[in-house]
């Protein structure tokens, strides 16, 4: 099973049976409130009638359409309406089929951009400590989760790393953007020295660090990295697959910010996790730099079988519908305040030595058991889904970011049932 501790699992399996709206209902029978959108994805809550019915209706009618050199209308009327919902020119979508798919191809497209344009020798890739952009070759190359790496020898060559933003000393149990450690952005001008501006082809973060903790950026310091890699010729990706699709209170994260970068990764909720899919979504020019030369050659040799798959168009229309009709981007702007307040109110217990949040995402970080580092988090996780209430941990940090679809009293019950595993533990 994936990142899963499979003996663990197999001792004492937690299977889900069926799901709806706000819950799981696990297979013997009982309610477990989803704090965590299955696993950052399921942005309008579970099992929506809309998106099944699309699926279902698009199954019995195309359910599959070659996609090299050939194609069906579902991914142009998707991808004109993912243009719109992005800022500036952000117009040319790749249709991926994960999150980790998405990264590797913009890694790919970023590469490839630099030598149509006569500008081979940038090469080298910029990622940053814990950082997490999936788990292919180059998605965990550029990241910085140790574990992730190192059973899989040198990966990418050219790859270097930002430090990580999260700093307990300065920053523990700030409310939205912490204020210090945007210089931690000018790090890049060190590796640019380091290398040579010549050599980098591009930089990529997540503007908040989703699986490694729920990691805020400082304020400023997103802008701080555009300003240099504008200043360097370097291309700059957003991975937006846990902050797309209305997690922060915005669509992207690139308008909660008002940075805009070169490429953005999407995935996650831009079906509702209903089918898979992911995408890339390109600025102009970088599209425009591919288009040269005869309109019979290939411009960019990448793709899936499954790009642009006609259930996952069909899943990602109804999907963009409901969070258009129910507002639910909206909604999650307007509760961000109560659920910042609700999440800190566990900075009082005993165990928890940071509480940080951004839009409808939270991080509560437990101190370590002596000897035992993710212990304490991994128990409390367990007992969680004991009493009813599904969370994340990573390392000893419990990561909550639920359905947008949810009310106050769903989030009292999870601060308050988590407040009272972590009481009694």
């Amino acid at each position: 099973m994936p990142f899963t501790a499979n003996r663990q699992f197999k001792a004492k399996p937690r299977l889900m049976a069926s799901a709806q709206d706000m819950h799981y209902t696990t297979v013997d029978g009982r309610q477990v409130l989803d704090g965590t959108a299955g696993l950052w994805c399921v942005n309008a809550g579970h099992c929506r009638d809309k998106i099944a019915h699309a699926i279902a209706q698009q199954a019995a009618t195309l359910d599959f359409a070659p996609t090299f050199q050939m194609g069906h209308p579902g991914p142009f009327v998707l991808a004109e309406r993912l243009a719109q919902m992005l800022p500036g020119d952000l117009n040319h979508v790749f249709f991926t089929n994960s999150g980790s798919e998405s990264v590797d191809t913009a890694l790919k497209v970023a590469l490839a951009y630099h030598r149509v344009r006569g500008d081979a020798s940038r090469t080298r890739l910029i990622g940053r400590e814990r950082g997490y952009h999936g788990v292919g070759f180059g998605g965990i190359s550029v990241g910085g989760i140790a574990p992730n790496r190192k059973f899989f020898g040198s990966l990418l060559p050219g790859v270097d790393h930002l430090p990580h933003t999260h700093n307990l000393e300065h920053n523990a149990f700030s409310k939205g953007q912490p204020r210090w450690g945007e210089h931690l952005a000018d790090e890049l001008e060190r590796i640019v020295t380091l290398h040579d501006p010549s050599t980098i082809a591009a930089l990529i973060v997540e503007p908040v660090a989703g699986s490694t903790g729920v990691l805020i950026p400082p304020v400023g310091y997103l802008e701080r990295l555009r300003s240099l890699c504008t200043k360097y010729g370097i291309l700059l990706i957003f991975d937006e697959v846990i902050t797309g699709f209305g997690r922060l209170g915005k669509a992207f994260a690139t308008d909660y910010f008002g940075v805009m970068p070169d490429l953005v990764a999407v995935a996650k909720g831009i079906t509702n996790a209903a089918v898979p899919m992911g995408a890339v979504i390109a600025r102009n020019g970088i599209y425009d730099a591919f288009m040269q030369g005869s309109d019979q050659a290939i411009e960019l040799f990448h793709g899936y079988t499954y790009s642009g798959h006609p259930l996952a168009c069909a899943a990602a229309m109804a999907t963009l519908d409901i969070y258009e009709e129910e507002g639910l981007f909206e909604r999650a702007n307007g509760l961000a305040p109560y659920w910042q307040e609700a999440v800190h109110s566990l900075a009082e217990l005993s165990s928890v030595i940071d509480v940080r949040n951004l839009g409808l995402v939270a991080g509560i970080e437990l101190e370590p058991l002596p000897g035992k580092p993710s212990v304490r988090a991994y128990e409390c996780m367990v007992r969680c889904f004991e009493q009813g209430l599904l969370i994340r941990t990573t390392g000893d940090i419990i990561a909550l970011s639920p359905p947008l679809i949810l009310e106050k009293h769903h989030i009292d019950q999870m601060v308050d049932l988590l407040g009272s595993v972590l009481k009694h533990g």
